[in-house]
């Protein structure tokens, strides 16, 4: 299964742990499919590096590479604009042309979509409740 995660829960899950880190886990592991484009990527880091500057939160820097690695990259041709922040298309962009089954994400401008096309939008707890049961 294919889905996008949003800066937001990339960032919760190397910082604070919970259920995003059980995402980006999974995604390391091969359970699921993560894709990113190079805007995304660039995204991350810029963030990451932000938090890192302003010691925010205790950092697990070992998933990022891995995750990096992991990740199916693509190069988005959609240009949807659909989202109240603009700067949140690239992640309907990038989910619509990785045929992408899931936007994992914390943002209200996301999430207030819920569905585009065959994409759902959901949360990091939703995601996890639903496909990333501990068995």
């Amino acid at each position: 299964m294919k889905i996008v995660v949003d800066t937001n829960v990339l960032i919760s899950g190397i910082f604070f742990g919970g259920f995003p880190k059980k995402i980006l886990s999974a995604s390391v592991e091969g359970k699921i499919r993560a894709c990113a484009s190079m805007e995304i990527l660039n995204e991350y880091q810029e963030i990451v590096q932000e938090m890192v500057q302003r010691k925010q939160g205790h950092i697990d820097i070992s998933i990022l590479n891995p995750l990096i690695q992991s990740m199916e990259i693509i190069e988005p041709v959609s240009q949807i604009e659909i989202c109240r922040d603009p700067d949140d298309d690239k992640f309907i962009n990038c989910a619509r042309d990785a045929h992408a089954m899931y936007i994992v994400s914390g943002d209200k401008d996301l999430l207030v979509i819920q569905q585009f096309e065959n994409i759902s939008i959901v949360t990091a707890k939703d995601f996890c409740e639903q496909y990333l049961t501990d068995d």
